[in-house]
């Protein structure tokens, strides 16, 4: 499947097809860029998927750098993105030549950052290889470092020139990192598209067993999803803001925990569950909304509950959540599934209760 993303600077495609990796070289050939490429991942996708990235761009006859990052968050700091540069520069890469994204949404998003930011701007491609990633940070132009205060708090917008989406890539996923992947995916369902809820409802054995035609048709749903927003809201001015739903409180809550605590996908679990008792507390969802959300995470294996939060810390990493307006932070809540609203002014006691509801 290829879903076209009109972006506000150019229009580009998301292929989501099984074998698509070993398409990239040709894919990118197709573009008009340079014949230098940066080859940005982290240790662990180089172990499965390096040679293949690697071999399938030297055949369309590109030259590639390997830009090697840490695993996961670690990617994310000014530092590495500084040794991104240093090698971007030393390989002679030019304004024509193109960083290749290769990993989950950590290496996207410094591969992103490093993209954006190097000679004011070079083409970005988007390999991604967790299903988090495929879903959802690929898509959109997001890049960002994280600031040890808040989490992607330094970033720019940079659409990539192509997302290249291989479901296959997901079969060497810890099975952590897999569940993770599908908070994102359920986050898509429960905020744009009831039908699409139901659907994931009715696919959690297969979800569950990786059966990878199932997950194809998932990964492209969710993309679907995610383009349709992102066209009409590119720079998250306003409609936009409904994909934040679970991320006020599950970036709060890995802010508040140094990040080690949960993954991601995790977080934003836990950031699901407190924000669907948040509607409800606020008057805006009924008991059935609030436990679909919760049913369906805890049937994909993803936690619902956690003891021994403290809430003033993650009071305090809300307040300091990038979306906020004039010291305000804005939630995106859902009062039925398929329905976000943004919601303003919601009072520090009903978010405390809300928490209070994962360690309930």
């Amino acid at each position: 499947m290829v879903i076209e993303v009109r972006a506000r600077s150019h229009t580009y495609p998301i292929v989501v097809e099984r074998g698509a990796l070993a398409t990239l070289g040709a894919r990118l050939r197709a573009l008009p860029v340079g014949a230098r490429v940066a080859l940005v991942s982290a240790p662990a996708v180089l172990r499965h998927h390096g040679k293949a990235a690697t071999e399938s761009l030297e055949a369309a006859g590109f030259a590639v750098t390997l830009v090697e990052v840490p695993d996961g968050e670690a990617a994310k700091t000014l530092a590495v993105a500084a040794r991104g540069w240093d090698a971007l520069l030393e390989a002679g890469l030019d304004r024509t030549s193109t960083v290749v994204a290769l990993g989950g949404g950590a290496v996207g998003d410094l591969a992103g950052f490093v993209a954006a930011t190097y000679m004011r701007g070079i083409p970005l491609v988007h390999v991604p290889t967790t299903v988090l990633a495929q879903v959802d940070a690929a898509i959109g132009g997001k890049t960002a470092i994280d600031h040890p205060r808040a989490k992607n708090l330094i970033g720019a917008f940079h659409p990539p020139r192509l997302v290249l989406v291989d479901p296959e890539t997901t079969a060497t996923l810890p099975a952590r990192d897999y569940r993770s992947g599908l908070a994102e995916v359920v986050k898509h369902g429960i905020a744009l598209d009831a039908a699409y809820f139901a659907e994931l409802e009715r696919c959690v054995p297969a979800l569950v067993a990786r059966d990878l035609d199932i997950l194809e048709r998932v990964v492209a749903g969710s993309c679907r999803l995610k383009a349709a927003v992102v066209e009409r809201d590119e720079r998250e001015a306003s409609l936009r803001a409904v994909l934040n739903y679970g991320h006020t409180v599950g970036h709060a809550l890995e802010a508040a925990t140094g990040y080690t605590r949960w993954t991601h996908g995790e977080a934003v679990a836990l950031g699901i569950v407190a924000e669907a008792h948040l509607a409800a507390r606020l008057g805006l969802a009924d008991a059935e909304t609030v436990a679909r959300q919760e049913r369906l995470l805890a049937a994909l294996g993803l936690p619902t509950r956690a003891r021994g939060i403290d809430a003033a810390a993650v009071l305090a990493a809300i307040a300091r959540d990038k979306k906020a307006r004039d010291g305000r932070v804005r939630f995106a809540l859902v009062p039925r599934i398929g329905r976000c609203e943004l919601v303003d002014d919601v009072p520090a006691a009903a978010v405390t209760a809300a928490l209070a509801a994962l360690d309930a």
